[in-house]
């Protein structure tokens, strides 16, 4: 009897039948035979091999996700289904390039099977594979078997592939190779060093004492010198590499950080090694202490002053209004095209600047030491206008708990009585006023941006249910009801 990997060799080779690779004419059976090989030397798991050899089956023949389901089982399915591209059919190819793979790659990135990373791995690997050997023998005429003929978004591509992987599995053979190729390709893309074996101290925060959250991960006291933030699934090595390097920038240019200087394995995953800061974050002190609001949201506004008059120095720092877009394009514009083009406008408008801004501003992410703030979270940091980080605080405060309070609740550790009563605080010495005509006007601002996130955060999610398509209708029509009246972001 066969077992199931053999049983798809069969399946796909019929289905797969008359065809070939683009690049070199050879038959497309042997690309999937080729993956399935490449997951061996990471896996034994028979669902992710045989995953492998049917990845293509459904992109490129007339086999199905319900027939494969069916023959092979729920998980092979999806393992397939995370790399079948949706072909927008009827469209110029070249012109659905970009969002075919962007859409694609958000399903890597939230995904978390392991067998998902893997499988994306080893495709990938055998398609550059292919490219860099016709590459070294073609040189660039090699995009020209491509719908896509620009290089550079091919680079952007793998170059994400490699970072979304990474984070669980640099260590194997086929990342370094993986790795190699794109560097020949495209050199200096990746440091030299992912090539080569490296270990990395393995240590545990098992019985640590949690003290901040951020976006990307937690931050745990390790010993009474050492703090360790450890990274949530999802993230990529690079978030290590470069929240450290950010961190070290902005400590150069002045602003309240700890260093971190070292990268330590726990678990399956990575963490930043810094200095103690041994302090409570200023969520945890408004939760002990909810009488001290007023005081803690004037420490709040004046290290996101002190962020906002900061200017940005160097390359290292990326421009705020690039995530603003692609917010909008993943998001709004695709549930209403014309309210899309009405946000994209607005943001658009806003004067281009230097100066900085931390994109996750938020209490839980900001130690307080001897009455001074110390941030902790810094990966988000980037140029751009204030009224990103508003827009964050908004978000933070009001918004996650506008149809469920509990969740701000969870979040910050305190009531979201207490949230809505510091953010009215916070916008109140941000802007140095009382006037509560100007504080809703800036406010109607940073619920606009605020909303255009939270519709991105819920389609990012992939296979939406009637749940996420209603919440994503009330914002929408929050959105509209808000351009009414914001007539540009500027504050």
């Amino acid at each position: 009897m066969m077992n199931l990997l053999e049983e798809a060799i069969i399946y796909a080779t019929v289905l797969h039948q008359g065809k070939v690779r683009k690049i070199n004419n050879i038959p497309f059976i042997l690309h999937p035979l080729e993956v399935a090989q490449i997951l061996s030397t990471m896996t034994g798991d028979i669902e992710v091999l045989t995953a492998g050899v049917l990845h293509d089956v459904v992109e490129d023949t007339d086999g199905t996700l319900p027939q494969i389901e069916k023959r092979f089982g729920r998980r092979v399915a999806d393992l397939v289904d995370s790399e079948t591209e949706n072909k927008y059919p009827g469209e110029d190819k070249a012109l659905t390039w970009k969002r075919r793979k962007a859409e694609s790659l958000l399903r890597l990135k939230n995904s978390t099977d392991i067998g998902v990373k893997m499988l994306w791995l080893a495709d990938k690997l055998a398609n550059i594979r292919s490219i860099a050997g016709t590459y070294s023998e073609k040189g660039e005429a090699v995009w020209e078997a491509f719908h896509q003929k620009d290089p550079e978004l091919h680079r952007w591509y793998y170059k994400s592939v490699a970072e979304y992987v990474e984070f669980d599995l640099n260590r194997t053979g086929a990342y370094k190779e993986f790795i190699k190729h794109i560097n020949f390709i495209w050199p200096e893309t990746f440091a030299s060093e992912k090539t080569r074996y490296k270990k990395y101290k393995e240590v545990s925060v098992e019985g640590c004492r949690m003290i901040g959250q951020g976006a990307k991960g937690n931050v745990y006291r390790y010993n009474d010198e050492l703090i360790i933030k450890v990274y949530h699934e999802g993230n990529t090595y690079r978030d290590v590499e470069r929240e450290m390097e950010i961190s070290r920038k902005a400590f150069v240019l002045g602003l309240p950080t700890a260093i971190s200087f070292g990268i330590v394995a726990v678990g399956k995953g990575y963490g930043a090694m810094s200095e103690l800061i041994d302090s409570p974050s200023i969520s945890q002190r408004i939760a002990m202490n909810p009488g001290e609001t007023k005081y803690y949201a004037k420490v709040m506004a004046e290290l996101a002053r002190q962020i906002h008059e900061t200017e940005a120095d160097g390359d290292i720092f990326p421009d705020a209004k690039e995530r603003l877009r692609e917010r909008v394009e993943l998001g709004i514009a695709c549930e209403d095209a014309e309210l899309g083009k009405q946000v994209m406008h607005l943001i658009e408008a806003l004067p281009d600047t230097k100066k900085l801004t931390h994109g996750d501003l938020h209490t839980g992410n900001v130690l307080l030491m001897n009455g001074e703030p110390i941030l902790i979270d810094l990966d988000r940091l980037s140029y751009g206008h204030p009224i990103v980080d508003l827009s964050t605080v908004y978000l933070s405060y009001v918004a996650f708990g506008e149809n469920d309070p509990k969740i701000v609740e969870d979040f910050m550790g305190f009531s979201y009585e207490t949230s809505q009563r510091f953010y009215r605080y916070f916008m109140s010495f941000y802007l140095d006023t009382e006037d509560e005509a100007r504080i809703r006007e800036v406010t109607d601002k940073a619920a606009l941006l605020c909303y255009v996130r939270l519709i991105s955060r819920i389609r990012k999610k992939g296979d939406l249910t009637e749940e996420d398509r209603a919440k994503i209708s009330i914002l929408v029509e929050k959105i509209r009801d808000l351009l009414q009246r914001v007539e540009s972001l500027e504050i």
